[in-house]
């Protein structure tokens, strides 16, 4: 199993634990986005860090987001009570659709699989236009071109870890 196969099994995995603290079924970018803030010492993990996107920071943007959201629609997480993890799921949750094209999208910045890096993972996270992750960030304060631009910067200088 090459590093990068290790590292993309990893941030699944993490990402399918956040899915299931949240109560979702499926791992969507955010969750994946979440896993990769996680994993300390790595180039993307370094990024979104000196972006100020650390893993509880990046949480509370996900939270405001998640607040933003329902307060668009008149509702307030208050008037539910404190979420609790689903622990009736029974199999970890599936990869959803946000996280199916966040990998398709980090996979097809390369010609070759054999020169897949972590940071072609945190790219296709980071150029979805629309969905949960880019509102958080934009919530966050983060410039997510400059963001993108420092992570394709990584990747053409052949950061990888």
């Amino acid at each position: 199993m090459s590093t990068f196969d290790r590292y993309l099994h990893t941030i699944i995995t993490e990402g399918a634990i956040e899915a299931r603290r949240q109560g979702s079924a499926t791992v969507e970018a955010q969750h994946l986005l979440l896993a990769v803030t996680a994993q300390e010492g790595t180039a993307p993990q370094r990024l979104l860090a000196s972006a100020g996107l650390d893993h509880q920071a990046t949480r509370a943007a996900l939270d405001r987001e998640f607040d933003h959201s329902l307060s668009a629609a008149g509702v307030s997480r208050a008037s539910f009570g404190p979420s609790l993890p689903d622990t009736t799921l029974k199999r970890s949750p599936a990869l959803g659709a946000t996280g199916k094209l966040a990998l398709e999208r980090g996979f097809a910045s390369v010609s070759r699989k054999k020169d897949l890096r972590p940071a072609h993972l945190l790219l296709g996270i980071l150029r979805a236009e629309v969905g949960t992750v880019p509102r958080a960030l934009a919530l966050a304060g983060v410039d997510r071109t400059d963001l993108l631009t420092r992570v394709q910067d990584t990747v053409a200088n052949g950061d990888i870890g």
